[in-house]
């Protein structure tokens, strides 16, 4: 579930930037504008799984030892990869576009010839 649920944010900032670039934003400032307009819809998704995952977290009672270290792997998960998220992805993103743009500009060239 956590892995899925960061995968599918990661891959909405992802569109998110390719569309703004596409419209003429540098490859920068498309991955900058993605990051920032996204924020607020990753937080709240983030912070939504994290409070409901709290009173698994918190749990006492018999199971607790089990529930309680499924809790603090899952929030603690969501908090890490949330963060990473906002600051990997775009990098990731304007280094990987970078060399696409660069490539296909090479054989979009060599084909004209």
């Amino acid at each position: 579930m956590l892995i899925g649920l960061l995968s599918k944010t990661a891959i909405l900032l992802t569109e998110y930037a390719t569309e703004r670039r596409k419209e003429g934003m540098s490859l920068s400032q498309a991955a900058i504008s993605a990051a920032g307009v996204r924020l607020r819809p990753i937080l709240m998704t983030a912070l939504t799984m994290i409070f409901g995952l709290l009173p698994l977290m918190f749990a006492s009672g018999v199971g607790a030892n089990g529930n309680n270290s499924l809790g603090v792997g899952a929030v603690g998960g969501m908090i890490i990869g949330t963060i990473a998220l906002l600051f990997v992805t775009p990098a990731f993103f304007i280094t990987f576009q970078y060399l696409e743009e660069r490539i296909m500009g090479k054989r979009k060239a060599d084909r004209k010839l």
